[in-house]
């Protein structure tokens, strides 16, 4: 399979109070076409600043980001970000909220209602067009915010924690749809979580960041059977999985406070 994002020598500085504080130095990180990878590493080692400088919204002092082996320096249509944040317009309705990415690109009417028929029905949503975002559940408006990101079909969906928000139960229902939209789409998807379990149902490989300055400390192939639903985080093979990557964070931790 083609690379669909390749990062190579990004670094990133950032001055507090007169000092240099170094948060990022990944030497290589990529992503196969259709491939689903997780980003984990221990708190505050900046996996929130890798992705939005993937995404193009904050600069690196050193460094490239490819996608499709095309160069790229800022934010861009080929890479949709999704927030934790739901980021909805409260005056739009679900619909509208889905279409308004399209009216900026310029995309003629009919296009759009055409697109966004498509992405609500994908979504689950079509009954909940006309709605607004306050008469909706969090995890609603985190599909309507996913639909919106796919309705003007970028090559690479980048996601920064977007079901950190949700309840224990909310957030398992995403998961699941995730896994199913990923399954019918084929979506080459970055996944940024803190947590490992999510991570490792989620991914076909989990990419676990070292202490700050981030760096690629380990990549875990995830050998789970696809498609996956609930059930499989109750199996050992995820047990173990989930214990693996732990012991890698918390080593880094460990070895942080040394």
């Amino acid at each position: 399979m083609p690379l669909a994002l390749e990062a190579a020598g990004l670094k990133k500085t950032y001055t507090k109070d007169g000092h240099q504080l170094e948060v990022l130095d990944i030497e290589r990180f990529s992503v196969r076409a259709g491939e689903f990878v997780t980003v984990v590493g221990p708190s505050g080692c900046g996996k929130s600043t890798f992705l939005h400088i993937v995404g193009g919204f904050i600069k690196a002092e050193a460094g490239s980001i490819r996608v499709y082996d095309r160069e790229v320096s800022g934010p861009g249509p080929d890479r949709g970000m999704m927030f934790q944040e739901f980021a909805l317009f409260p005056w739009r309705t679900v619909a509208g909220n889905v279409e308004w990415g399209l009216e900026v690109q310029g995309v003629p009417k009919a296009e759009r209602e055409a697109i966004v028929r498509k992405y609500l029905e994908l979504m689950d949503l079509a009954s909940f067009r006309n709605h607004h975002p306050a008469e909706i559940s969090g995890g609603m408006k985190q599909r309507v915010a996913l639909a919106r990101v796919l309705a003007f079909d970028p090559k690479v969906l980048l996601m920064d924690e977007p079901f950190g928000a949700l309840d224990a139960q909310t957030r398992e229902v995403m998961q699941e749809e995730l896994t199913r939209l990923w399954e019918r789409t084929g979506k080459t998807i970055v996944f940024v979580t803190h947590d490992i379990e999510e991570a490792v149902y989620l991914g076909d490989r989990v990419v676990v960041l070292t202490a700050r300055p981030a760096r690629v400390k380990e990549e875990v192939p995830i050998k789970l059977p696809r498609p996956r639903d609930i059930e499989v985080k109750k199996s050992v093979q995820c047990l173990e999985h989930r214990n693996r990557i732990w012991d890698l964070i918390r080593n880094e931790a460990i070895d942080r406070r040394a």
